[in-house]
């Protein structure tokens, strides 16, 4: 079992910057993506940034330029880096590890962009 923790979530103001970060633990052995997706109530979940472990990165398009995210492979975290956050930023984000083809989920971190 891997065990997925997000942290760094808060309120911040239209324009400004939040970092947020994940780490895996348990029973890793080779985790080939990691990334961060967001959901607002009653919608799907979608995919803001991945990553895999020789850093291969793919982003959503109405995140790209301004968030970036990155990866450390012997911690297991993987971090997202948000700039010029927006309203239509605001969701809860939730880190997926992916071993296996198993995915692993964490619980979610809030963020919330507004005035």
């Amino acid at each position: 079992q891997v065990h997925v923790v997000e942290s760094g979530g808060g309120l911040v103001q239209p324009g400004g910057s939040l970092r947020l970060s994940c780490a895996a633990s348990g029973d890793i052995a080779s985790i080939f993506v990691m990334g961060w997706y967001r959901q607002l109530t009653k919608t799907a979940r979608e995919l803001v940034a991945s990553i895999t472990s020789g850093g291969s990165t793919t982003y959503s398009g109405s995140v790209k330029g301004r968030f970036t995210i990155s990866r450390d492979n012997v911690k297991n975290t993987v971090y997202l880096q948000m700039n010029s956050l927006k309203p239509e930023d605001t969701a809860d984000y939730y880190c997926n590890v992916n071993q296996w083809d198993m995915d692993y989920w964490g619980k979610g971190t809030l963020v919330t962009v507004s005035s």
